[in-house]
């Protein structure tokens, strides 16, 4: 009999929780022939939804359709894959799995550490996640004994990481005036830094008019409302350059998979920076990587999964060693005004990038692109070859469902079919 499995996350949404979500499903969709799988879609904040009329969309809708008729029978489930924050895990199945991307900072919130000790597994995306949820620790006072107790992770994390994607290049019609340009591709936000991120880039190319830097960003959705609040806000950063003669190209509204993976392999852009404080991952980060487009960044959480490969010294042994620009950083104290209460904590820290380091590798990529994309073109090898799907889907099923119980689905499949072709 197939174990039923209820997934609850924002699979329809174009966020980065929303791409976990279509990865889980992903994941499940390959052993349809073993597990009933089942979907509750949520929303995420005020993001668009996706709207592409694929295979996978109707086959996404069909799940949908059949949860609602399925719940309405009163049944349970066996399972339950919640992908989202910890904050909004549930006792839904018999057994319940959380699935998160974690946190960008140095500590997990009290609340997070009671949800995960809630849940049966937690499957996060990176070792810098994983390695908040086990070094946080909390005092509290035990009411039923009145004893203070240590409040921490007894719960083995899991990693999974994203998965490369394959698209064919389109072309996008840039239409850019200048020779050497970055990408800068986040949400207008407090975590991103996407302000010192184009200040910092316009001081070290003020007197060049041969660099450019494409912004692609957004601060609630994809609106025309929300594209003239961001441009107004580039508008203000800029007042004060008004004799630059570098560029900045401001790209709004939704692309498709296959256009954002354009724009990465794009003959007019030849690095993606980020200033970010922290990621969970990175996947535009990722995203760049794989698509053997230098990167320029801080050496500091989720992203270093993956920025960094194996290589043997001079002696034979092997090590990790980084394939892209580092900025050098400080740890500091989250800003007041990235608090999120019961997700960051205010005593919790995050990298600050350092303006000189910044501005010294933007300089550097420039001199020596050659030897930046070299680099990324062996890391890009890397990647493709580690981070495929087959081998994640496999690691994710795994956790969900161990040898044992594939080899008892696969027998009772079996029996079943065999009871139906003698009856």
């Amino acid at each position: 009999m197939k174990k039923k499995i209820i997934v609850r996350a924002p699979a329809l949404t174009r966020t980065g929780y929303g791409e976990h979500s279509r990865f889980v499903l992903r994941c499940l969709r390959e052993i349809e022939d073993k597990v009933d799988i089942y979907l509750l879609p949520v929303p995420w904040g005020q993001s668009n939804w996706i709207w592409e009329n694929t295979e996978e969309r109707q086959w996404i809708d069909q799940i949908v359709q059949k949860t609602a008729v399925y719940q309405q029978s009163g049944q349970g489930f066996d399972l339950s894959i919640q992908v989202t924050i910890p904050n909004e895990w549930e006792a839904l199945a018999q057994t319940n799995i959380g699935v998160t991307a974690g946190i960008e900072t140095t500590k997990v919130s009290p609340q997070w550490i009671q949800k995960v000790n809630s849940m049966d597994k937690v499957i996060t995306i990176s070792e810098h996640s994983k390695q908040a949820f086990l070094k946080t620790e909390y005092e509290a006072l035990d009411q039923r004994i009145n004893q203070k107790v240590i409040l921490k992770c007894n719960k083995d994390i899991e990693i999974v990481h994203y998965p490369v994607k394959e698209f064919d290049k389109v072309d996008l019609n840039l239409d850019l005036q200048t020779k050497f340009n970055f990408l800068t591709i986040s949400q207008w936000g407090p975590r991103k830094n996407i302000g010192n991120t184009i200040v910092w880039f316009l001081e070290e190319f003020y007197d060049n008019p041969d660099v450019g830097l494409v912004v692609k960003t957004f601060m609630k959705g994809g609106s025309k409302i929300d594209r003239r609040m961001v441009k107004s806000h580039i508008k203000q950063l800029l007042r004060k350059y008004k004799d630059r003669k570098c560029k900045i190209y401001f790209l709004h509204g939704d692309l498709t998979d296959q256009e954002m993976h354009s724009l990465y392999r794009d003959d007019t852009i030849h690095a993606l920076i980020s200033l970010s404080h922290g990621e969970g991952f990175g996947l535009p980060l990722f995203e760049a990587a794989y698509s053997g487009l230098p990167v320029v960044t801080t050496d500091w959480s989720g992203h270093v999964d993956f920025l960094y490969k194996p290589v043997k010294d001079k002696k034979g042994k092997i090590k990790n060693r980084a394939h892209f620009a580092k900025v050098d950083y400080d740890l500091q104290p989250v800003q007041k005004e990235a608090h999120w209460e019961s997700v960051i904590q205010p005593d919790s820290m995050w990298a600050f990038a350092q303006q000189g380091s910044y501005k010294m590798k933007l300089r550097e990529v420039v001199r020596e692109y050659g030897r930046f994309k070299k680099q990324a073109k062996n890391l890009q090898k890397y990647i493709l070859d580690n981070f495929t799907f087959e081998k994640q889907s496999k690691k994710f099923n795994d956790h969900i469902i161990s040898q044992d119980e594939f080899e008892i689905a696969d027998w009772l499949n079996d029996l079943e079919s065999e009871i139906q072709v003698h009856s």
